[in-house]
């Protein structure tokens, strides 16, 4: 595909329809900004502001668009609200070059105080899980259900390796197309899928060539987030107080059982489901998979 016929690819919907994804409904979210803390937020709004409030958060280098497959489907029965963190999609970079898990922590408490969101279920993916179960060990009164995916206290070393070889690699491109080409290798998806996503995740550059949304300092061979050492985060999944779903994708080289199965014996009330035919990007891999994993989790809510 050359960059002239980007917009020929399938429309959100064709893709979502392809991918088996239910929805009753063609959504489309409203593309919003608010201030918490010095930095500006971007977040995806789905509409219906008098529903049941979810809060998605993405993994390092990806953005709110990660959750829209997920979003679509949710978004006739909550209120689904999807957030770019900070230096990801279209949220401001910190000129402080600050990743840290403090500094998430201080996104999402200004965040989550600014909409004024009360009682909501919280939803996070890899780095948004960390962040999620962190917020909500410390804000027991805000949360009302935690949903953890593919992520744990203990790192990995093998496969955050191979998450480093992908985000380090080249960040200018000529097209459109060598984006999507290197997109496909890492994650196996189809061209049909991968083309439509991808317009969310690159832009392109005033030299013509098309580079990442995400802050160029993660990019760097040096980065190195700051998080807490694994036994701090053990603390805090035990101290978990509401109803919490635990997510594996079955092909996960980041998340492993027997990491699963300690969660599930720290954290009070606290379930899991693997999902089928997904690796570490589970709600991209497979999102009908992972909605029916959630389903059931959110019903039981009620």
């Amino acid at each position: 595909m050359s960059d002239k016929n980007i917009d020929q690819c399938l429309s959100f919907y064709e893709a979502a329809r392809r991918f088996d994804v239910p929805f009753s409904r063609e959504a489309q979210p409203l593309d919003k900004e608010i201030v918490a803390g010095d930095l500006r937020f971007h977040y995806l709004d789905w509409g219906n502001e008098d529903k049941q409030s979810i809060l998605m958060l993405h993994g390092i280098a990806q953005q709110a668009h990660s959750w829209d497959f997920v979003s679509l489907a949710l978004s006739d029965r909550y209120h689904v609200i999807a957030m770019d963190a900070r230096g990801h999609g279209d949220s401001q970079w910190p000129e402080d070059g600050d990743y840290s898990l403090e500094a998430h922590q201080r996104d999402l408490d200004g965040f989550v105080k600014a909409l004024g969101l009360k009682d909501f279920i919280l939803i996070g993916h890899s780095m948004g899980g960390r962040n999620g179960y962190v917020f909500t060990s410390g804000r027991p009164e805000v949360v009302k259900a935690l949903v953890i995916v593919d992520t744990g206290p203990d790192r990995v070393a093998r496969s955050n390796r191979r998450i480093r070889r992908f985000i380090t690699l080249p960040d200018e491109l000529d097209t459109y197309e060598e984006f999507a080409q290197r997109v496909m290798e890492y994650t196996g998806r189809p061209s049909w899928l991968v083309h439509g996503s991808l317009q969310h995740t690159i832009r392109k550059l005033p030299n013509g060539k098309w580079t990442w949304k995400y802050d160029k300092a993660i990019r760097s061979p040096g980065f190195k987030p700051q998080t807490w050492p694994p036994e701090k985060l053990w603390r805090c999944l035990q101290n978990l107080k509401c109803p919490t779903l635990v997510v594996r994708g079955a092909k996960s080289d980041v998340f492993f059982p027997e990491a699963l199965e300690r969660m599930l014996g720290v954290i009070p009330n606290s379930s899991s489901v693997v999902v089928a035919r997904a690796g570490h990007l589970v709600p991209g891999d497979n999102p009908r998979g992972f909605l029916e994993a959630l389903e059931p989790f959110l019903k039981d809510l009620n």
